[in-house]
């Protein structure tokens, strides 16, 4: 698919936007208090495949969480900022990679300016973060309630502050908890502007309802080649935030490294436990980093057949299954046996 042209942005050892790859990103849910859980949630989300971390910073003593943090791993780290624009300062000073901060919230131009010149110094880029409980009086004066059209425009108008001093090292993102609300807002902006964008819905929820708003609000988008980062938001642990940003790329041919899953729903012909051998694949392949199609199949019928594009799979029969490549029967094995004999085809592939 065809990506929208957008301004590169480098955050780190990274870029954002332009022609780099789509990031994933995720934030931490450990109190800025906490350095020592913090430092570790921070290497599992960088083990879980997390290209952007970001941490909220509330206070000067959360500044302590960026050299500890930035000590043990690799991954660019972001800092999330409301409203003092001395936060900023002190997080660019201590080696933020970026900061999200919305600078029509941290007071006169001074300030501002302030901001923009110290990150520019020291090649930090900004994101722009709005949502529908962010929007400024004289926009919702405008528009007279929430719209994706006031999105868009306050976003473009935090955006004009830092353009003001000659700042353009910018990302936008306009979140918001419905899904088509949402999409509507990203549209905009990406017709009136060239900045990178950060997708997400916000608030999406749970595990189960979050996935699927996100999967809706953010793949919609991609197909069209409009984002450039994304987050998953989920009422859970950041790492599963992660994992079903990584899916998602994965699904639409967005991300190469990684094992693309595919399995059947089962029916009828079904002979074998499918449903807990496709688990329990999905599991252990789940951090494999080989570019490769994996089918879990119940039958003959839907294994060599249906999934013969797959690089490998199993298909099931009566308390036994094939194991097959590109459509090719390898062997046939008993039904305890094909999941560790498949895990060892994979591991010599």
């Amino acid at each position: 698919m065809r990506r929208r042209e957008t301004r590169q942005i480098k955050l780190g050892n990274i870029y954002i936007g332009g022609n780099s790859d789509i990031t994933v990103q995720s934030m931490l849910n450990i109190p800025a208090s906490d350095i020592e859980g913090s430092v570790r949630q921070a290497a599992e989300l960088e083990k879980a495949g997390c290209d952007i971390i970001r941490i909220a910073v509330p206070d000067m003593d959360a500044v302590r969480l960026i050299p500890a943090i930035k000590d043990k791993i690799k991954v660019p780290l972001v800092a999330d900022i409301h409203f003092d624009y001395r936060l900023a300062l002190e997080s660019a000073a201590a080696g933020i990679d970026k900061i999200r901060i919305n600078p029509g919230n941290i007071g006169d131009d001074s300030r501002v300016k302030q901001v923009a010149d110290e990150c520019r110094k020291r090649n930090i880029p900004i994101r722009i973060g709005v949502n529908s409980g962010s929007l400024e009086k004289h926009i919702l004066a405008k528009y007279g309630r929430p719209t994706p059209q006031a999105l868009c425009d306050s976003a473009l108008y935090h955006a004009s502050l830092l353009e003001k001093f000659d700042f353009y090292d910018i990302v936008l993102s306009m979140k918001s908890s419905d899904v088509e609300f949402m999409t509507q807002a990203y549209r905009l902006a990406a017709e009136r502007c060239g900045y990178p964008l950060h997708l997400g819905v916000t608030e999406a929820g749970t595990e189960r309802m979050g996935i699927i708003k996100s999967s809706i609000g953010i793949g919609s988008l991609l197909l069209d080649g409009i984002g450039d980062t994304i987050r998953v938001s989920l009422t859970d642990d950041p790492v599963k935030e992660v994992y079903a940003a990584r899916d998602i790329l994965k699904s639409l041919g967005l991300k190469k490294d990684g094992v693309r899953f595919i399995s059947c729903p089962t029916c009828g012909r079904t002979k074998i436990d499918l449903i807990g051998i496709a688990k329990q694949a999905e599991e252990l392949l789940k951090d494999c980093g080989k570019n490769i199609t994996v089918a879990i199949m119940g039958c003959a019928v839907n294994g060599p057949g249906e999934a013969r594009e797959a690089d490998i799979g199993i298909a099931g029969g009566t308390n036994e299954g094939l194991i097959f490549k590109k459509g090719v029967i390898i062997r046939k094995v008993p039904e305890n046996e094909l999941l560790s004999e498949l895990m060892k085809e994979i591991d010599m592939m």
